[in-house]
C-alpha cells in the first residue's frame, strides 16, 4: 500500500504469504526437515493443552482454530486457509497449544519441528522475511478483530467475517465458495446468536450479497455492508 493511503478499518487486510512462498519447493529444498501431512474433514490437527513443538503451513484446505474455557464453552478464534501458518507461538516460548486446530475440509499441511524452523529462519532470508511479514499481518488482523467487536454492529461483523473467510483483500483471487460452516460456528466467530446470524444471512441473500443454497457463495457486493457508515 502506498504511503498516505488509508485503509478502511474493517476491510480484510492483504496477506503477504500466498504469492511469495512455495511450500512444496520449501519442503523439497536440500537440508530442510519437514513433512506433509493430510487431515480429513473434522480431524483434530492438535488439541488445546498439547505440547507445542511444531509450526505448520497450510497448503490446501481449511482449519478452524478454537479455544475451550474451563466451563466447557467453545469459542472459534479463526478460520485459516492456504498460505497461513499455524502453531507459530512455539517459536516465542509457548510450551503448550493455547487452542485446538481442526480441519474443516480435507487439508494438507507442511509440518516443521521448532528447531528446524528456527534454523531455516536464520539461514533462509526469503522465508524469514515472509514469516515476519505474516506475523505482523496477523497482529494487524487481531487489532482489527478487536475494533470490530468493540464498535461494529453484529450485521457488519458477520459481513466482515464472511469476506475474511472468502479471503477478499488477499493478493490471491478470493475463494467465493466457502467450506461448509454452520450458523452456530458463524455466531461464535461474530459474537452473536444463531438467530441473528440466520436473520442477516437471509437479508444478505435477498440483497444478492451471498448465494446460500447448499453451498455458500460470497459476492464482492457484500463489501458495501462493511464500508457503509
Amino acid at each position: 500500500m502506498r504511503p498516505g493511503k488509508k485503509r478502511p478499518p474493517s476491510v480484510p487486510s492483504p496477506s503477504p504469504t500466498n504469492q511469495t512462498f512455495d511450500a512444496q519447493a520449501f519442503l523439497d529444498s536440500a537440508g530442510v526437515a519437514g513433512k506433509v501431512m493430510a487431515f480429513r474433514r473434522a480431524q483434530t490437527i492438535f488439541a488445546q493443552g498439547d505440547p507445542a513443538k511444531t509450526v505448520m503451513y497450510i497448503q490446501q484446505g481449511g482449519v478452524k482454530l478454537s479455544v475451550i474455557s474451563k466451563t466447557g464453552k467453545e469459542a472459534v478464534v479463526a478460520i485459516m486457509g492456504p498460505g497461513d501458518f499455524l502453531g507459530e507461538g512455539c517459536l516465542a516460548g509457548q510450551s503448550i497449544r493455547m487452542g485446538t486446530a481442526t480441519a474443516i475440509t480435507p487439508s494438507t499441511l507442511l509440518v516443521i519441528h521448532k528447531p528446524e524452523m528456527l534454523r531455516v529462519l536464520h539461514a533462509e532470508r526469503g522465508l524469514s522475511d515472509l514469516f515476519i511479514a505474516y506475523v505482523l499481518a496477523r497482529n494487524i488482523r487481531v487489532e482489527e478483530d478487536l475494533i470490530d467487536q468493540l464498535f461494529n454492529s453484529s450485521e457488519k461483523r458477520l459481513a466482515r467475517t464472511l469476506l475474511l473467510l472468502a479471503r477478499y483483500g488477499k493478493q490471491s483471487p478470493p475463494h467465493q465458495v466457502l467450506p461448509a460452516l454452520s450458523q452456530e460456528m458463524l455466531a461464535e466467530m461474530v459474537g452473536t446468536t444463531r438467530s441473528r446470524v440466520n436473520f442477516f444471512m437471509n437479508k444478505f441473500r435477498r440483497l444478492g450479497f451471498i448465494d446460500y443454497d447448499g453451498e455458500l457463495r460470497v459476492n464482492s457486493s457484500l463489501l458495501t455492508v462493511v464500508l457503509h457508515e
